[in-house]
């Protein structure tokens, strides 16, 4: 994972699996990221994933109510259709603040 920032953004390139055992890695950098970088705008760029199970999706969700209590936006791009599905399936296409691209 590579974390930048730019212009009130932050993108967390993830790469590889996200499984359980992955996720709790990927929560602990990007949170911490966050909360040095205070980004108006946190992007979740999953198009590095080869495979995610639902550890992906509540990696997602928690970055969501993350960025909803600063006041920002959470964007997740680059999802393969499959991944995609399993986010909506999650409800999270129907929350305010949240964009798929």
């Amino acid at each position: 994972m590579t974390i930048t920032q730019e212009n009130g953004s932050m993108t967390a390139r993830l790469t590889g699996e996200i499984d359980h055992h992955t996720a709790a890695y990927l929560r602990h950098a990007i949170d911490a990221s966050f909360v040095r970088i205070r980004p108006d705008r946190l992007i979740l760029d999953f198009s590095g994933v080869t495979f995610m199970d639902s550890s992906g999706v509540g990696l997602a969700l928690g970055r969501y109510r993350q960025t909803r209590a600063a006041g920002g936006t959470l964007v997740l791009t680059g999802l393969s259709d499959r991944d995609r599905r399993m986010m909506q399936l999650s409800g999270m296409q129907n929350k305010e603040g949240i964009e798929f691209r």
